[in-house]
């Protein structure tokens, strides 16, 4: 019989070819820093069909002409060198291997210093650019460039200069301030030019910005012992090539103070993240328009919530050993793409391998459109409130539970999910309201905010829990969906609390009867449950057909299985249908449209329906044979 399959080729091309065309950023449009700007957007908007996401952010908004330009003309040679530094600027002076500087301007270094530090120090209404060209500085135990007071700092990388910038030991404190990174600024700091730049921090963090942290343009390299990249109000990224490796988060925008701050906003780049803890991780919201990420944090999915029987992991959690040190606030995790706030995913490509949730949002997540693969050691996309998925190709291939939120929407897209636990959950709650103290896992309490709503997405699930669990309503509209598991007798393909509705679309799900579910009597589209007298094979056809043997819907089951739930449109009542279930093979009349109810607890209840054989052992791992990192897909 022919499978299944889904069409993910053309889109893949289509993802790729439009994030292509949109990373180049050097006529995009932006605010002012003191210049006028009659620039207007050329940039097209993604058409959404839902959103939930409250406050989008623009391009436009997020970067000023100003952190773009990085042309100069006239400029302040300081050329750097031990014990022989030279300038001839009256705005510069020099203490032995520490440049200070003191006046606004443009100013050039060039260079190395074994222990040596360049200090900025400007009234709060003064702007400076400093181009890097070929320089090496070395800060034993400060920062090697501090911006101690200024309105805003330009950091340009020469054209095609290469620079580096370290602390090779534990900081210590020369003034009022924390300085704690190997680029510090009091103030804001912006970062463009067509250079690169290496920085190595041995106690502690890369790049940091008390305000605003903002880049345009360049390449970068940091290793850290903390935090890659570290803003207060904000970290904006218009482009880049970034390659991180940190202790603590590769990015984050923490702000304690102000819930509108603390974001981040990445409109396109290149990001390869190596992070003990998250890899982006905001307090406020997170919004990427475009770029391409590889993300591996907290040790990767094989460091997992749970072991292999579904029970809690005790190493798990463990992965920032200064957290009693540490001055954040927030609880250490490490999570792929973290939000405070809400986040939205409008575009791009994610390879995303995390000990905790790969994507995760304290409030409402959106993903417009983008190409995502995910390896979870706990959920693979997570909000606390509502999930919407407009378009994409999603592939979770490891997971305790797939997706899950208060509400789920799946208007479009290509999603695959595996799950030792349930592949869809409308539950809600966040990680610290788990059931046995798990993160990531709600109880079985209804609740009338929670749904699961799929009107357009082909969906794919290979679960070891339920297949769709809601503890409100369950709604289908139209779309694909093909359901593989559970095989234990405590769970369910289909589970829900509130009222279970189809109206249209195709929905085959093969599972264990011992919770086995139907949709409701409000369902407009007919759908049908039964039960089999043997167990089937993994690997078996499941087909339906009409009386004239023409096949209306076909599927392989991924997992064994003793109970069939068939939905496809034209289902028509008072006709004869015939189920051929891998050895079984079943002839029933639709005298409803809904045929098999199925009670939750055990049981089929319609004529023409098999008693219930019982539920089966749960297996707790992916079954033998299975290549665990590739999901279900009819």
């Amino acid at each position: 019989m022919k499978k299944q399959k889904f069409i993910v080729v053309i889109l893949t091309a289509l993802i790729i070819l439009s994030v292509l065309s949109a990373c180049g950023f050097e006529t995009m449009p932006g605010s002012s820093d003191s210049i006028s700007d009659s620039s207007s957007s050329n940039s097209s908007q993604l058409i959404k069909q839902q959103t939930v996401v409250s406050n989008e952010l623009a391009a436009e908004d997020m970067f000023s002409k100003s952190d773009r330009e990085s042309s100069y003309t006239s400029y302040v040679q300081i050329h750097l060198e031990d014990d022989n530094i030279v300038t001839d600027s009256g705005g510069v002076t020099v203490s032995g291997n520490t440049v200070t500087i003191t006046a606004p301007g443009t100013y050039s270094l060039s260079g190395s210093l074994s222990d040596g530090q360049v200090i900025i120090d400007l009234t709060k209404e003064d702007k400076l650019q400093l181009i890097l060209n070929e320089v090496e500085i070395n800060s034993v135990s400060s920062a090697a460039i501090y911006v101690k007071a200024a309105d805003k700092v330009f950091i340009t990388l020469a054209q095609d200069s290469s620079n580096r910038l370290s602390t090779s030991a534990e900081y210590i404190s020369i003034d009022e301030n924390n300085v704690d990174a190997v680029v510090y600024s009091q103030d804001d700091l912006s970062l463009n030019g067509g250079g690169s730049l290496t920085i190595d921090s041995a106690s502690g963090n890369g790049i940091v910005s008390k305000d605003d942290l903002v880049i345009t343009a360049g390449s970068y390299e940091i290793t850290s012992y903390g935090h890659g990249l570290e803003a207060n109000d904000s970290v904006r990224i218009a482009d880049g090539d970034f390659k991180i490796t940190s202790g603590k988060d590769a990015i984050q925008a923490e702000n304690t103070e102000d819930i509108a701050l603390g974001y981040i906003y990445i409109a396109c780049g290149q990001y390869e993240l190596i992070s003990g803890t998250d890899g982006l991780s905001a307090s406020g919201s997170l919004q990427i328009d475009d770029g391409y990420f590889s993300i591996s944090c907290g040790g990767g999915s094989q460091n997992a919530s749970t072991d292999e029987n579904k029970g809690a992991s005790f190493a798990w959690g463990v992965w920032d050993p200064d957290f009693s040190t540490d001055n954040s606030t927030d609880t250490p995790s490490a999570k792929g793409l973290k939000a405070g706030g809400d986040l939205l995913i409008k575009n791009g490509s994610f390879l995303i391998d995390s000990s905790d949730d790969a994507i995760h949002s304290n409030s409402n997540a959106q993903i417009d459109m983008a190409e995502i693969e995910i390896s979870s050691g706990d959920d693979g996309i997570h909000a606390n409130t509502a999930i919407v998925i407009n378009s994409g190709a999603i592939d979770i291939n490891k997971s305790y539970e797939g997706i899950e939120g208060q509400s789920i929407d799946l208007n479009g897209g290509n999603i695959k999910i595996s799950a030792s636990d349930d592949g869809l959950n409308a539950a809600g709650g966040n990680d610290g309201s788990a059931l046995g103290n798990r993160p990531g896992r709600g109880d079985f309490t209804a609740d009338a905010a929670a749904y699961i709503a799929i009107s357009g997405a082909r969906l794919s699930i290979y679960a070891l829990g339920d297949g769709i669990d809601s503890n409100g309503d369950l709604i289908v509209s139209s779309g694909e969906i093909y359901i593989s598991g559970p095989t234990n007798g405590g769970d369910g393909s289909l589970d829900y609390q509130g009222k279970g509705e189809i109206s249209g679309g195709i929905l085959m799900a093969a599972g264990s009867s011992g919770m086995v579910q139907n949709f409701g009597q409000t369902s407009t589209q007919g759908s049908i449950l039964i039960n089999l007298s043997q167990e089937q094979a993994a690997g078996s056809e499941i087909e339906l057909t009409d009386p004239s043997g023409k096949v209306l819907a076909a599927y392989t089951a991924e997992q064994t299985y003793s109970t069939v739930i068939i939905s496809v449109p034209g289902l028509t009542a008072g006709e004869s249908y015939v189920i051929n279930a891998g050895t079984a093979t079943q002839t029933i009349t639709l005298d409803n449209l809904i045929y098999g109810s199925g009670d939750r607890m055990g049981g089929v209840t319609h004529q023409g329906g098999f008693p219930d054989q019982g539920g089966f052992p749960d297996q707790g791992v992916l079954p033998p044979g299975r290549d665990q990192t590739s999901p279900g897909q009819p």
